[in-house]
């Protein structure tokens, strides 16, 4: 299934955006930004969104039957192989919706289900850890480039991450 990338500099956030799309009658697409506001992590916590790394939302509708467990380990295995493409190190989700590398958060997934007009909408926020990672007391955190000699860039994560999408989508 081919998805359309909307891309921005500046957005409050990809899933709100995302949710703006699909409000507007866009039922499938990706948003990407920079840069996020006031992006949004589980449980109404702050996503802190340094500049170089990877804020995206995909966004698509699906079966009334599909159960919201099984999509999320769906999307955090879609993210997982992904990173499993650079990294060469043992990656772990932890549950619901976080990737560990060495009880390290590399990445956030915020997945949402929204129903409009007897449809039902999968937003799949994503946020990547590339370039820097925050400092939290509480647990720790990782960055992609952390891990690798050759440093890369948020658009191969992003590109290899979409074609992964893409690919799996036609299958659910």
């Amino acid at each position: 299934m081919k998805l359309k990338t909307y891309s921005y500099k500046k957005v409050i956030s990809t899933n709100k955006t995302a949710i703006n799309k699909i409000k507007s009658g866009i039922n499938k697409g990706i948003v990407v930004s920079d840069q996020q506001t006031n992006g949004r992590g589980s449980h109404g916590k702050k996503w802190i969104s340094y500049k170089g790394n990877l804020f995206t939302t995909f966004f698509f509708n699906i079966n009334e039957k599909k159960n919201v467990n099984e999509m999320l380990k769906f999307n955090c295995n879609i993210v997982k192989m992904t990173l499993r493409k650079f990294i060469k190190k043992k990656i772990n989700i932890k549950y619901p919706n976080d990737l560990i590398i060495n009880n390290e958060k590399i990445c956030g997934i915020l997945q949402e289900i929204l129903r409009i007009k007897n449809m039902k909408y999968m937003i799949v926020g994503i946020g990547i850890n590339i370039h820097q990672s925050p400092n939290f007391q509480n647990y720790k955190t990782t960055y992609v480039n952390q891990h690798l000699k050759n440093k890369i860039s948020k658009k191969k994560v992003f590109n290899i991450l979409k074609n992964i999408y893409e690919k799996k989508l036609k299958n659910l």
